[in-house]
């Protein structure tokens, strides 16, 4: 029996926010804000939502996929740890996702914020190895430009 190979695949996106580097720290930071960007959408319902915001904390992302969707009704996992942080500067964190229970990836992310003007530069950079069955390094992408254009909305 022959498995699909392991598929590894890396980008960075840049943006710009017109607000501080504490205010975008704090998108990430504080529980309640960066589940109204990272977590809430209309596609599906959140059935767990955990952020231990510091070095060795937990994040826990967990949702049932809508009926208009790829996959209407399965749930999704995301279980995370937090590597590093640095106040107003940066964020290490790697995750484990799962659909219906299988495996499809494995992430490390890293955002960096630098200030700029009266503004912040954001800098995400994603590493991940994929899984047969799983969404790829494209649609992951174009994933985190939704985040990111999500979290433009919440600062």
């Amino acid at each position: 029996m022959s498995e699909s190979p392991t598929v590894h695949g890396n980008f960075t996106i840049d943006r710009h926010y017109d607000v501080a580097p504490a205010r975008v720290f704090a998108a990430f930071a504080d529980p309640a804000k960066k589940k109204s960007w990272f977590a809430a959408s209309d596609t599906h319902e959140i059935t767990a939502f955990d952020s231990d915001f510091r070095i060795g904390g937990i994040e826990k992302l967990h949702y049932r996929f809508g009926e208009n969707t790829p996959f209407p009704g399965a749930q999704l996992t995301n279980d995370g740890y937090y590597h590093d942080i640095v106040p107003e500067r940066r964020i290490v964190t790697s995750s484990h996702m799962a659909i219906a229970g299988r495996p499809i990836s494995v992430a490390l992310v890293t955002i960096e914020l630098t200030p700029s003007g009266e503004g912040t530069d954001v800098s995400c950079t994603f590493q991940g190895a994929f899984f047969e069955g799983s969404d790829g390094a494209v649609m992951r992408r174009g994933g985190w430009e939704t985040l990111l254009d999500r979290l433009a909305l919440s600062v």
